[in-house]
């Protein structure tokens, strides 16, 4: 097996996601080409500088603006709004092998007493008159139902009859999500968007045991490189340890990942095939990892592993958010800061848009990282593109004025 450095995972990993040397992802179809690499990209509805679908793509996707992400899921469709790794954005293609997942929606949903008539009465509503939210569906009042995307926790809550309708409905692919007005969903029917031929696809995968198979082969391209462990990277997905060894022993025989020992860590880690030239490219340093910056988003495909992101670049990194504010030791927001090949820091930069100025609030630097000329200006660079995602023309604060 081959024995590399932690560098040189790091350095691979990056390449991998684009987030080091030249952009390899530019504007709207650059941003279809990363989801459809990574497989699925998190969404998450908080919105402080960029919701984190949006944060993911700026940080790789040269010249990326928030209407585009729009764009590909509510006008040319090629990405839907689904469940994978928790709610997530992933290409319209891979449809078809959520089938199963589709089919145990329906299967559960008949538990619930009243379920089938209401969501017979909703299509027909749809049907007529377009899309709706859970306030436009004319149906009232609440029943007992459980969120099929989450087969887990009180089986007896009361719900809400219109928006336990129509999020059933969607779980079992029946509708999608015609568009969102702030965080408020419409749905409309998966069949007047989605091509026939993605609809009525048969199942790709021939057991479950397929489908976890694909489902890890496509999380391994997520990150670029993941370990024999369990890991928080693939989350969703069933995967006890005897099962997750037998799959990827099966991906490796059948010659889709390539297993690699990383100096210093006990189990062996696994990238795809499809990388192999990547990967040796990083070996004899032919790589062009000419260094930039970049701010990571909090549940960005880099970060789905936290414990691998310590053991590789020994940083440490928690999102704060639902820290009580007292307890904080960076930001309600803060965005690690890549430069190169290292984790250089954390910001927290939060945009005034009645004012169009990025507020820089906080800006925190790794031990031994040193003031240089080319890292201010790596962070202007960065700070000047991420003022422009969020429709600012100047940056300040006091974090950022007294940087050096």
């Amino acid at each position: 097996m081959l024995t590399i450095t932690k560098q040189q995972a790091a350095r691979f990993i990056l390449a991998k996601q684009g987030l080091i040397g030249p952009y390899r992802f530019a504007g709207k179809a650059g941003a279809y080409d990363y989801v459809r690499q990574a497989g699925c990209i998190q969404f998450d509805p908080v919105d402080v500088c960029g919701r984190n679908a949006e944060l993911t793509l700026q940080s790789r996707v040269r010249g990326f603006k928030k209407a585009m992400l729009r764009e590909l899921l509510y006008e040319d469709r090629k990405l839907v709004d689904y469940a994978d790794k928790e709610l997530s954005i992933w290409p319209a293609e891979d449809w078809p092998y959520f089938a199963a997942y589709r089919e145990r929606s329906r299967r559960m949903s008949d538990q619930f007493e009243g379920l089938r008539e209401l969501k017979e009465q909703a299509l027909a509503c749809i049907r007529e008159n377009g899309p709706v939210c859970s306030d436009t569906l004319p149906i009232t009042g609440e029943i007992y139902w459980h969120s099929s995307m989450h087969w887990s926790g009180n089986w007896h809550k009361k719900s809400p009859a219109a928006r336990s309708v129509l999020e059933q409905l969607y779980t079992d692919g029946e509708l999608i999500i015609h568009h969102k007005n702030g965080s408020r969903k419409y749905y409309d029917l998966a069949e007047k968007y989605l091509p026939v031929d993605v609809l009525k696809a048969e199942d790709p995968c021939r057991d479950a045991f397929d489908l976890v198979s694909w489902r890890v082969l496509r999380r391994i391209g997520a990150v670029g490189l993941l370990w024999d462990k369990s890991s928080t990277a693939f989350l969703g997905i069933d995967l006890r340890a005897d099962l997750r060894k037998k799959v990827l022993s099966a991906l490796s025989s059948d010659q889709k990942i390539i297993p690699v020992a990383v100096e210093g860590i006990k189990v062996p880690f696994y990238y795809r095939a499809e990388d192999e030239a990547l990967m040796r490219k990083i070996l004899d340093n032919s790589a062009d990892l000419r260094p930039r910056m970049s701010f990571i988003a909090p549940l960005d495909p880099l970060l789905w592993d936290k414990a691998l992101i310590s053991a590789l670049w020994n940083f440490s990194y928690s999102w704060e958010i639902y820290t009580p504010a007292s307890k904080r030791k960076y930001g309600y927001y803060t965005l690690p800061i890549l430069y190169g090949d290292r984790f250089a820091g954390r910001i927290e930069a939060v945009p005034d848009r009645a004012e169009g100025i990025l507020r820089v609030k906080g800006l925190w630097w790794e031990p031994g990282i040193r003031q240089t000329k080319a890292l201010n200006a790596a962070l202007e660079r960065a700070l000047g593109n991420f003022a422009a995602f969020n429709d600012c023309a100047a940056v300040t604060g006091e974090a950022y004025d007294q940087r050096t």
